[in-house]
C-alpha cells in the first residue's frame, strides 16, 4: 500500500513509519522540516504543515491510506474540513485517527465523508514519563500530587494498532481504546524507572499548592494549571483501565512499562 503518514516525526509516528516501511509498503512521511526528519532510507520524506490545507496537495498525491494527527501548531486542528476535503479528492480512501482528549474538526469532517476510518484513542503514553527525566537527574526524586494508577501505553503499540487498522480490512468505523498490560501508581513507575537505571529514586507526594508552583515552574498558564490539578485530584475512571485491545489486533502482548524504562533509561541517568 501507499500510505502518507502525518506527524511521522512524532513519538508515534516515528515507530508507525518504522513499522510500515519494515513490512513492505511505500511510506510517505509528512513533515515541516524534512531535512531534519531522521527516518528510515526508503521512506519519502515530504513538505507539509496540517495547518495548511494549501501544502498537501503533493504529499496526498497518488495515496491509498493516511495516518492523521489532530493537532498542530499550538493546539487542535481547526481545518478538518480542508483536510478531508482534500484528502477525497486525491482518493485516499481509509484512514486512522490519533484521537486526543475531545473530537475535532477532523473526526467530524471524517463522519460526513466516504473515507473509511478508523479512530484511535490510547491512554497515557508510556513518554510522559519522561517530563521526570530532568528532576530524576538532578534530584533523585519524581514530585507530584497525582497518585491515581494509569494504564500507560508505549507508543510503538499504539503505531502497532494503526499499521493494522491501515492495512487489514474489518476496522473502519471503530473507535479503539489502546492502553498498556497493567495500570501504575507515578510512585509504581517510579520503582521501575529506579530498577532499569540502578539508581536510587523516591516518589515525593506533593501538596496541591506545591502541585501549582511545579506546574508554574514549567510556564503553564493558571487554567492549565488548574486543570492539572483537577486531573490530578479527579481523574477519569478509564485512567486505570487496562483493555486487550493491542493483543487482539496485533496477536502480540502489549509491552510493559518496565520494557519501555530500560529502552530509555540513559535518559534518566545521573552523569557520573
Amino acid at each position: 500500500m501507499r500510505i502518507l503518514v502525518t506527524g511521522a516525526t512524532g513519538q508515534v509516528g516515528r515507530h508507525l513509519v518504522t513499522r510500515l516501511h519494515e513490512a513492505g509498503h511505500h511510506v510517505r512521511a509528512l513533515s515541516r522540516t524534512p531535512a531534519k526528519a531522521d527516518l528510515p532510507t526508503g521512506v519519502e520524506v515530504v513538505a507539509g504543515d496540517l495547518t495548511d490545507a494549501a501544502t498537501l496537495g503533493a504529499a496526498f498525491e497518488g495515496v491509498d491510506a493516511i495516518h492523521l494527527i489532530t493537532f498542530g501548531g499550538d493546539g487542535d486542528l481547526t481545518n478538518g474540513p480542508e483536510i478531508i476535503d482534500l484528502a477525497a479528492r486525491h482518493g485516499i480512501t481509509r484512514a486512522t485517527v490519533l484521537g486526543g482528549w475531545s473530537p475535532t474538526s477532523i473526526e467530524s469532517a471524517l463522519e460526513s465523508s466516504a473515507i473509511r476510518w478508523t479512530l484511535l484513542q490510547p491512554a497515557e503514553f508510556m513518554c510522559n514519563a519522561l517530563e521526570w527525566a530532568d528532576e530524576i537527574r538532578s534530584q533523585g526524586t519524581v514530585s507530584m500530587l497525582a497518585t491515581f494508577p494509569s494504564a500507560m501505553v508505549h507508543e510503538a503499540d499504539i503505531a502497532a494498532v494503526a499499521a493494522t487498522a491501515l492495512t487489514h480490512g474489518g476496522h473502519e468505523g471503530r473507535s479503539y481504546p489502546i492502553t498498556g498490560p497493567e495500570a501504575l501508581t507515578p510512585a509504581e513507575r517510579t520503582r521501575i524507572i529506579a530498577e532499569a537505571t540502578g539508581q536510587d529514586i523516591a516518589f515525593v507526594h506533593l501538596s496541591e499548592d506545591a502541585e501549582r508552583a511545579r506546574l508554574r515552574g514549567y510556564g503553564y498558564d493558571k487554567d492549565y494549571v488548574e486543570f492539572g490539578i483537577q486531573l490530578a485530584t479527579n481523574p477519569p475512571e478509564v485512567s486505570g483501565v487496562v483493555m486487550p485491545t493491542v493483543e487482539d489486533l496485533t496477536g502480540t502482548p502489549a509491552r510493559t512499562f518496565a520494557q519501555w524504562a530500560r529502552e530509555h533509561a540513559e535518559r534518566f541517568r545521573t552523569a557520573p
